[in-house]
This record gives structure tokens, sequence and C-alpha cells, in this order.
């Protein structure tokens, strides 16, 4: 399954879906109590936005794992519109419409935007929640229960903080019987996970817990005395005598309050703050996620926003996605969203049918599910990676984590989103663009790559760029990958271009830029060989230029060209500056791995790159005709003429006879001299590896053989190398590591035996 639709449901996933949403209605029941409470809110009116979290949005969600409800992250806003608006009535009311607003964003897409939330403050607000379930459940797990259960602020209802909290409990502040259900109920949890057998069961550890503390309360009530465990440590759902009744928990929205300009601001806040929250608590459940399945955020704006209109109707609170719900959902393996649906349903069977029951769960039992979920969401191994992707990742990180355990869930989120801002704004002014200083026939040049998206926000680092060059660059600003460019830049582009640059001696070249920027390609450096160039230079230098590109060749960092413009400009006439005798060896494409350009090169292949009076009559016109420089003889490693020539000369074999190639001596005879013939001897003896080095200095030979034998056999060639205009080079190509090795030194030529020339 891709998503959370429920067509062609597997029925294999159903023990799992069930005993996910079972475990979640057990966390969710107290949770949406406590945020009620902890709201200045009716407690019903949390259960209720529970169940329409479950049954209504998950109906409607697209997700697999997220479960919504009633949130700890809006308790503040709520308890300031509850008192902004007067009544709890009028309250539902922006409800409601924040509810229209929601869906209102989530039919525009606005749920794109969860795309641009970094990362460190998603994984920043999943260990945050972790953390702080670890730090809320300690009172809890104890039997310390004044502050509301699913309360994640700092400063609490009962007038503590959440450490101030905690030591109470050191000072003595334990009920007996409440504590040995908490602590007995994290054992169990924790053996429970670590036995294989009993972790993949159908039945769930939290269940277990469930079972085990009402076991312990009914004990402890006979017991009486200080273990017996009272009300107040228990859930408390409220108890209805008849189904009358019930309804009579419902509330309903003031109408009457439509032409209060405060319930519009209070619905756009309600809009705002629950479809952040949501998004964010969104994103955060899909890391979760084993399957990595994506939601759609804006389908979730939508089902939320349904959501909310419903809880306004029936005296509901603001519901949005829960991390808390969410990842126990994923702790106990939920595989769609059935099992959302499912505690949603349990949710009202609890409510309307078996409150008495349900009331009889010890919160210390709960509480102890929701802290090994914490540990599970701040373990140590998230830590470890966010602080092994370097500081510009764990910082955003620890400080959101901070944040929202020091303050609360929304003031947090908005802190680390602000913090990562920042460092994306930092990374934006000091590396907006990518700068390569590339060496092109006609002499270095600054080319700067501009980003896919460059914003205003990187106006500043463009103007430092500019202003660092060194007057006279030439420079080339390319915008072939980019789609959209702030007409801020064009102006500061287009400036610096006519005026600024050329007052600095600069000539400034723009490449790709879109015709509706109004930025035509202009090209003001040679990038191929010109006549003018091919005129001053010297055979040094192309030598030079060559050396380069290969290295450019092996460490990635080839050029970028415009070949469709190299070809235009080059149909008229060809100005290259080497010729490159080469083998016809297919890892070996001589443009290729020199990095070069059209119309730079003649590039004469032949098996062995030896001499024949054919390669030599090309090498000359070459050399004589069209006044290229260099004469470069390209042999490489590995070449299959020389090692089956190799094994033709040790086996005394012929090589028309073996081949059936009646042409093939010419290459073979060109190439025997280079073979040593007193370790041709070993060769049946040797090792792959020996050889393979063999063979490899043979080609070595060979190389230093044809560079011997163009001066040998063409005297206009040898004339012009006499008169110091002309080089002729020797380099052995590795085709392990595109790597050359140029063979310019001939003092440390290899011996080979001489022919005579016919």
């Amino acid at each position: 399954m891709n998503d959370a639709r429920l067509s062609g449901y597997p029925l294999t996933y159903l023990p799992r879906d069930l005993t996910s949403g079972l475990v979640v209605f057990l966390v969710a029941l107290p949770l949406c109590l406590g945020i009620a409470l902890a709201s200045g809110a009716p407690l019903f009116s949390g259960l209720v936005s529970g169940i329409i979290g479950g049954i209504v949005v998950g109906s409607i969600s697209g997700s697999s794992t997220s479960v919504s409800g009633p949130a700890a992250g809006l308790t503040a806003i709520v308890i300031a519109q509850i008192a902004t608006l007067g009544s709890f009535e009028a309250f539902l009311l922006a409800v409601m419409l924040g509810g229209v607003i929601q869906i209102v964003l989530g039919i525009v897409r606005a749920g794109s935007l969860s795309a641009f939330f970094p990362s460190s403050v998603i994984k920043g607000l999943l260990a945050a929640i972790g953390v702080i379930l670890i730090l809320k459940q300690i009172p809890h797990v104890v039997g310390h229960d004044s502050d509301p259960e699913g309360e994640m602020s700092f400063t609490q209802p009962d007038k503590q903080n959440t450490f101030s909290e905690i030591l109470t409990v050191f000072e003595g502040d334990i009920h007996y019987g409440a504590a040995v259900v908490g602590i007995s109920s994290i054992a169990l949890l924790v053996f429970w996970n670590r036995i294989k057998l009993l972790k993949n069961s159908v039945i769930p550890g939290p269940l277990m817990v469930v079972l085990l503390g009402v076991s312990l309360h009914m004990l402890f009530q006979r017991l009486g005395g200080p273990w017996s465990i009272q009300t107040s440590h228990l859930v408390q759902i409220p108890v209805a005598e008849t189904a009358g009744d019930l309804l009579t928990f419902l509330k309903f929205p003031d109408f009457s309050q439509w032409a209060n300009p405060a319930i519009y601001v209070a619905a756009v806040t309600i809009a705002i703050v629950a479809s952040l929250e949501t998004l964010l608590n969104l994103e955060a459940v899909d890391k979760l996620d084993p399957e990595n399945r994506n939601s759609p955020p804006s389908r979730e704006l939508i089902a939320q926003g349904v959501g909310n209109i419903t809880a306004g109707l029936i005296g509901g609170l603001p519901v949005t996605s829960v991390i808390v719900r969410g990842s126990v959902n994923v702790n106990a393996g939920a595989k769609t969203k059935l099992s959302c649906i499912f505690h949603g349903i349990l949710l009202l069977i609890a409510v309307a049918l078996i409150p008495v029951y349900m009331n009889m769960i010890p919160l210390a039992a709960l509480a102890a599910i929701l802290l090994v979920t914490g540990f599970k969401l701040a373990s140590p191994s998230l830590f470890r990676q966010m602080w092994s992707e370097g500081r510009y990742q764990f910082l955003p990180f620890l400080i959101t984590l901070l944040s929202i355990v020091f303050t609360d869930l929304l003031v947090g989120i908005l802190i680390g989103l602000g913090v990562s801002l920042l460092f994306i704004l930092n990374s934006s002014l000091r590396q907006p663009i990518r700068r390569i200083v590339e060496t092109h026939a006609g002499g270095d040049v600054l080319h700067i790559e501009l980003a896919n998206q460059v914003s205003f926000l990187n106006r500043a680092a463009l103007d430092q760029v500019f202003n660092d060059a060194t007057p006279g660059t030439n420079m080339l600003i390319d915008a072939t990958s980019t789609d959209y460019i702030d007409p801020d830049i064009l102006s500061l582009i287009q400036e610096f271009k006519d005026k600024i640059g050329p007052a600095r001696g600069m000539k400034v070249s723009l490449r790709g830029f879109r015709k509706k920027y109004q930025l035509n390609d202009e090209i003001q450096f040679a990038d191929y060989s010109t006549r003018e160039l091919k005129d001053r230079i010297t055979p040094d230098q192309v030598l030079q230029i060559l050396r380069e590109g290969n290295e450019r060749f092996y460490t990635h960092n080839r050029l970028s060209r415009d070949l469709g413009r190299q070809v235009n400009a080059t149909a008229g006439e060809q100005n290259p500056l080497a010729v490159v005798l080469s083998c016809i060896d297919s890892r070996v494409p001589a443009e290729l791995v020199l990095d070069l350009g059209i119309g730079d090169i003649f590039s004469v292949r032949v098996a062995g790159n030896v001499i024949g009076n054919k390669s030599l009559g090309s090498i000359e016109y070459g050399v004589v005709v069209v006044g290229v420089k260099l004469v470069l003889v390209l042999g490489h490693t590995r070449c299959g003429a020389v090692t089956s020539t190799v094994e033709m000369m040790c086996e005394d074999n012929d090589a028309s006879q073996v081949t059936g190639c009646s042409h093939l001596d010419s290459i073979v005879n060109e190439i025997a001299p280079c073979v040593d013939d007193e370790s041709c001897s070993e060769v049946p003896r040797m090792s792959e590896e020996e050889k393979e080095r063999f063979v490899d200095e043979t080609a070595r030979r060979n190389v230093y053989r044809s560079v011997h034998e163009i001066k040998s056999r063409s005297e206009v060639i040898r004339d012009l190398v006499d008169a110091g205009k002309v080089m002729v080079v020797g380099a052995l190509y590795d085709v392990k590591s595109g790597k050359m090795e140029f063979l310019t030194d001939s003092s440390s030529e290899p011996g080979y035996k001489e022919t005579p020339q016919a």
C-alpha cells in the first residue's frame, strides 16, 4: 500500500492496526482529559476532540500513521481566546470558522509549505517531545498528579515548572500504590520489548500494562490505607447516568457572536497555529514511519478543517495532528489509518458505554507507556546522528529542543524555525553560488554558476563575489541551471556587466539567461581554439593546457562548455592547438580525457598508437599545413594491441595466422621492438599482476618509440622540433584512475630495438 486508502485492504494488516488503535486509545484517553483541564475548558470537550480526531479526521486524512486530537501546543491559545471572547460557546464559533480557513488553505495547496521545514527542526521537535514526555511523566509514574496529564508547557497550571514538579517527588510527594503500578509498568514494558516472541505477538505490551495497573488498583483497594489509589490518581471520564444526560455534556457554538470582530481574529489565529502544528507534526511522524511513506499535507489541512468545523459544532477543542499519539501509533506497529479510526471508535465506546470501567485505570500505568515512548523519541542515537551532521544541523536541532522544553510547543517551534532561518540566511550569504576558476584555451576565467533559485537574499553574497574579483579578470556569469532570478539580482548583474566590470578592466560574459530577463548570451573570452590564440601560443603553453585538462578530468572538475556555440564558432574554420595520436581503445577518447572542446585538437587514432604512413601523413598535415604547436602520442595501460603483441611475441606466433586478420601484422610489427626479449620468456610464469605491469611497461616503451619514429621518419617535423617551433611528446593514460603520465624527459626513455627503415 502506497498510502492510507483502505481500498483493497490486506487482512494481514488488521491485527496490527487494531492493536495499534487500542494502544493509542489508552494513551489518548488521559491526554484528552488533561489537555481540556489545562486549557480551562470542559473535560468532555477534550474527549469530543479525541473522537473527532480519530473518526472524522482519520477518515479524510491521507496519512497512514498520523493521529489527531486536542493538542497541548494550543492550550495557551485556547485559554487566551476563551478569556477574550467571554465564553466557551463563542470560542466554539471561532473554532468552526478556523476550520473553514483550514479547508481553504488545503484547497490552495498551502500544505506544500511543509517542504520548507528544516529537518533539524523536525528532529528537534521529536527529541523535545521525547524529553518532555520523560520529564513530565516522572511525577505521574509515582502518583504525583497535581499537573494535568497531557500538559506540556514548562510553566504549569499548578504554579510549578517541569523541574520543580520533579523536585516535589524527591521531597516525598509519592503515592505508594501508584508508584508500584508505575514502576512495575515500566519494567513490564522494557521486558516486553526485549523478548522477541512477546514484542512480535498480537498482544501489545501497553495493553498488558493497563491490565496490570487495573489489577493492582483492585488489589490495593482491598488492602486499603496508603496503598489504595484514589480517584485523583485515576482516569476521570465524566459519567452520565442516561443517554440523555450524555447529550447534556455537549456544548454548541454561540452563532449570535458572528458579527464580533474578535471571533474572526481568534479564527485566523486558531487556523494558522493549528495548521502550522499539524504540518510540523505530520512531517515528524512521517520521519518515524518505518515504511517511509509521505503524507499529503494539503489533504491533511482539509481533513483538519473538517475536523475543526465538527469540533466547533458539538463542543470540542481545536484538533491538530499530535506527535505524541502519532509516535505511539508508529511504535505500536500501525500499518494504515485504520488504527487512527479505530482509536476514535474506542474513545466513543468508552465515553458512551463503559466510562465506569475506564475510570479504574491508574494514571501511573498510562504515564509509564508515555515515558517509554519518550525514551524512544529522544534516543541517544538521534543526538549522535545530529552531532555528526555538523553544527549547521546540530545547533538548530539543539536550540529547537531546548526552546520547546523551556517554553512550550508552539513558542519552541517558532524559535527553532527562526534559528534555522538565520542559519539558512547565513549559508546563503556565505555561499549562494558556485565559483570556479577555469583554465580555458584563452586563459583563466572566473566561472560563476548561479543557483536554481536566486532571491534577494543572495544579493549581498553576489555583490561580494563581484567586489572580490581581481581587476582584469575574465568572468562568466552562468544561469544555465537557474529557474528564477530576483529583479534586484538582475539589476546588479546588468550594472556590473555594463559599468562596474569594464571600469575595472574586466570582461563579463553571460550565458544561459532566459529571454524574459533580457540578458543575452555573450562570451568575451576564448573557450575554444582561435587563430589568434594559435598564432601567439607556445608549444610549452599547449602542453600545459593539456596537462591541466587531464587534471580537471580525473579530479572531476571538467569545464562547463557551450558545445552548441563552439559548433557554430568553428563551422567556418578550425584552429587546433595540437595533434593527438591515440589508440582506438574505446576507454580513451582524447577530447574527454584532456577536457577539450570542439576544434581544439586533431585526433588521429590507430590501434596501439603506432606510426604508419597514413597516420604520419595526418600528423604532418596538422603540423605543417594547419600549424599546430604540439604532437602528443597518447598510449594507455591495459592496451589490447600491446597485450596481443606481447602474447604473440612470447609464444612465437604469427598475428595473421592466429587472428585471421591479414593486415594486423603492420600493427604488431610496430609494437614488437618494444617487447623485452629477456622478460618475454618469463611471461607464462608471471602472475596476472606481474603480467599487467609488463604489458604497461611495454606500452610506455611503445609511446617513446612512436615519439622517436615521428621525428625520425618526418624530416619536416624534425626540423620544426629542432627550431623550437613544435614539440613531440608522449603520455601514458591510466585506464583505472583517468590520470596521464606525461613522458617529456627523454633521458629516462627506455630502450627498444631499432628497426631498419624502408
